[in-house]
């Protein structure tokens, strides 16, 4: 935590949609504990204009407890309520997804209307350290347009954190490549560390009771990233399930210790990695980003897949 002692306005932000903010919130209460003033936003999946979302700039939103909109996907708002009950400020902001300069002018304006001095941004998972030869990128649309965002920002303070090493499997990321990756970041003294989740921590408890919360009122999309993070602190292992969402799906989980670990790093030298980031510069959505970084691979050579021995 001594990246933040010169700076007392953060904003926590989920770079991948969905449920990548509640991965954040560890960060978040530690912070706020120390008396630090933090925010919170994340790049929404949630219908936006089914909500009573205040619009408050081009692709920006806020969320507050009682705002209206659906109960079964609106995790933005499910949070929301669980920071007010256990009197945290219940100020949520979302991001709508859109193309590059969309995000980084939703996240330019969170910058200048909130004086932020710095900037954590939080991916449930390991794809956004994909820089982009790898033998599988996951879902790298939302991850890479939220950090190029971030990488914008003229911050004192700028960090990408990962949570959830291994959850991407499903998704084909190669996690020798993501060390690869790490390694590299480590030798530009980019590479900031890890540490583990560990019950028994006030943030981490805070944490783990936000994440149960929300879940419990997303019945049947629920996320797994998060289900299998807080497995692995909790101490499970293996083929465990404690969503119906994968054990019903015959889904063969490999949840362990490692999913637990908080890594973290510049976000401008993991933003530097991304090879193909001219070449989504111009996008104007979401679509248009998966099209131009599947072009940029078809004229590369990709890595190899490996295996990581054991």
């Amino acid at each position: 935590m001594s990246k933040f002692s010169g700076v007392e306005r953060i904003l926590i932000a989920g770079a991948g949609g969905g449920f990548d903010l509640l991965s954040g919130l560890p960060i978040a209460f530690e912070l706020h504990g120390r008396g630090k003033e933090v925010f919170l936003a994340n790049l929404t999946f949630t219908a936006v204009g089914r909500t009573g979302a205040i619009p408050l700039a081009p692709g920006v939103f806020e969320v507050h407890a009682d705002t209206a909109g659906s109960q079964n996907y609106f995790p933005e708002k499910h949070l929301a309520v669980w920071l007010a009950d256990h009197g945290y400020p219940d100020r949520v902001f979302m991001v709508r997804k859109g193309g590059p300069a969309d995000v980084r002018a939703a996240y330019a304006w969170l910058a200048r209307e909130l004086r932020i001095d710095a900037l954590v941004l939080v991916d449930g998972g390991t794809d956004l350290l994909m820089t982009g030869d790898e033998a599988g990128l996951g879902t790298p649309v939302e991850d890479i347009t939220s950090l190029l965002a971030g990488h914008s920002l003229d911050l004192p303070v700028k960090l990408a954190v990962c949570v959830g090493f291994g959850v991407d499997a499903h998704h084909g990321v190669c996690h020798a490549h993501f060390l690869e990756n790490v390694a590299a970041l480590a030798k530009l003294g980019a590479y900031l560390g890890v540490f583990a989740l560990m019950p028994g921590m006030p943030a981490v408890d805070a944490w783990l009771d936000a994440v149960d919360w929300v879940q419990g009122r997303t019945p049947g999309r629920e996320s797994i990233v998060c289900a299998s993070i807080t497995d692995a602190a909790r101490g499970e292992f293996g083929d465990h399930h404690s969503l119906g969402r994968t054990r019903d799906k015959g889904v063969e989980l490999f949840v362990n210790p490692l999913m637990s670990m908080v890594w973290g790093f510049e976000l401008d030298a993991v933003a530097g990695q991304v090879k193909y980031r001219e070449h989504i510069e111009h996008a104007t959505s979401p679509f248009e980003v998966a099209a131009a970084i599947e072009a940029f691979r078809d004229q590369i050579p990709l890595r190899p897949r490996r295996a990581i021995p054991g």
